[in-house]
C-alpha cells in the first residue's frame, strides 16, 4: 500500500527546517503563480513520485518545491509519495504505468540514465514527457587524509604512473560511479573501483583509509572537509563553491568536467503539452523564489531550472555520453 504524505503542517515545517528555511519565510507562500497555460485537471491534487525513502536529500528538495507549489494557490495542489525501493525503479515503474492526465509528476535524476545502462530496468529517461529540471549538485573527488594528493592533478598523475592500483568508491552502476568513468575518460586513467550502498559508507571507508579517493557532496562532507578529515581534490561546479572555496573546480586544473547530479520532474508519457506546459510554470515560479535558492545553496546545491524543451535536450545529450561511456568500459546492457 502506498503511504501518501501531504505537504503541510509540522511535516512541511520539518522539512524546510532540514534545508536551513525559517517557516513562515522560507517556502514563498507569496510567490504568486498564475500560469500562463490554463489546462484543465481532473484531479484537485496531483501525485509528486519521489522513488525514494522519506527524509533523504533528494526527497527533501523534491518537498522543499512541492511545499512552494502549494503555498502559492497553483492547481492542482501537490501530494509527495514515497515510492523507495531498487534503487529508484520501483517508484519509475509506478510513474511509468500512470494515467497520463497531468496529475502524475515523477521525480527523477541521472538513475533513470544508470539503471537502464546497467540492464537493470528496460526504460531510461524517454520512457516520460521531460517537465523541468530544478536543482544541480555537483559531486567532490574526495580522498582521506593520508593520501600524497591535494588536488586533482595530483591524483591523475599518480593514476597514470600505476594504472587500476588506486582504490575509488562509489555505488558500482550508480552516478557516483559515473562522475568516476568520467574522469577516467577525460584525463587517461584508470581507477579499481570500489563498491559501497551509499555516501555514508563511502565517508566512513574514505576516514578509515580503506578507500583513497570517493565520490562526496557538500550536503554530507562540508564539515568534514573544513576540519581536515578529508581532502577535496576538485568540485564539478563551474565556479569555486563560497563553502569551500579554496577548492579548485575541474576545468581550472584542466579537466572539463562540470556536472552534478541534476533533478528534475517529468511525466507519464503522452502527457498532453498543456499540462506540460502548466507544470513548466509552475516550477518556474517556485524555482526563481531567493529563500530557496539560498537555502539549497547552504546545501550544497544549486537551483538550475531548465524549461521543458531544454530538459529533454539535456537528458539526450547526457544519455549519448553515458552510454558511450558504459559502452566503453563495457558495462552497457541496455537494448
Amino acid at each position: 500500500m502506498l503511504k501518501n504524505i501531504a505537504l503541510s503542517g509540522v511535516g512541511a515545517i520539518a522539512f524546510a527546517a532540514a534545508l536551513g528555511v525559517t517557516p513562515g519565510q522560507g517556502i514563498a507562500p507569496g510567490l504568486g503563480i498564475a500560469p500562463a497555460h490554463a489546462a484543465e485537471f481532473s484531479c484537485n491534487t496531483a501525485r509528486l513520485i519521489v522513488p525514494w525513502g522519506a527524509g533523504g536529500g533528494t526527497d527533501i528538495i523534491f518537498r522543499i518545491f512541492a511545499d512552494a507549489v502549494n503555498k502559492s494557490g497553483a492547481k492542482p495542489q501537490l501530494q509527495v509519495v514515497n515510492i523507495g525501493g531498487q534503487g529508484g525503479n520501483k517508484g519509475a515503474k509506478e510513474a511509468r504505468k500512470a494515467k497520463p492526465d497531468g496529475c502524475t509528476l515523477f521525480a527523477i535524476h541521472q538513475s533513470a540514465l544508470t539503471s537502464f545502462l546497467t540492464g537493470r530496468v528496460d526504460f531510461t529517461w524517454d520512457a516520460f514527457e521531460p517537465v523541468v529540471m530544478l536543482t544541480q549538485t555537483s559531486p567532490i573527488i574526495g580522498a582521506n587524509s593520508s593520501v600524497p594528493w591535494n588536488n586533482v592533478n595530483e591524483l591523475v598523475a599518480a593514476a597514470k604512473k600505476a594504472p587500476g592500483t588506486i582504490l575509488a568508491g562509489g555505488t558500482l552502476g550508480s552516478t557516483s560511479h559515473f562522475w568516476f568513468l568520467l574522469l577516467e575518460d577525460a584525463a587517461g586513467i584508470k581507477f579499481k573501483h570500489v563498491s559501497y550502498d551509499g555516501t555514508r559508507q563511502r565517508m566512513t571507508a574514505l576516514m578509515g583509509k580503506h578507500i583513497q579517493v570517493g565520490e562526496i557532496n557538500l550536503a554530507a562532507a562540508v564539515k568534514n572537509i573544513q576540519s581536515g578529515e578529508l581532502k577535496a581534490l576538485g568540485i564539478f561546479t563551474e565556479k569555486r563553491h563560497p563553502l569551500i572555496p579554496n577548492v579548485k573546480t575541474m576545468t581550472e586544473q584542466g579537466i572539463k568536467l562540470v556536472d552534478g547530479t541534476y533533478r528534475g520532474i517529468s511525466a507519464p508519457k503522452g502527457t498532453p503539452a498543456d499540462k506540460i506546459a502548466h507544470w513548466g510554470e509552475v516550477f518556474k515560479k517556485a524555482a526563481s523564489d531567493q529563500a530557496i535558492i539560498d537555502s539549497l545553496g547552504r546545501k550544497g546545491t544549486t537551483v538550475a531550472f531548465k524549461n521543458p524543451a531544454e530538459s529533454k535536450q539535456y537528458w539526450s545529450s547526457t544519455f549519448n555520453l553515458w552510454k558511450g561511456i558504459a559502452t566503453k568500459v563495457g558495462m552497457y546492457k541496455g537494448g
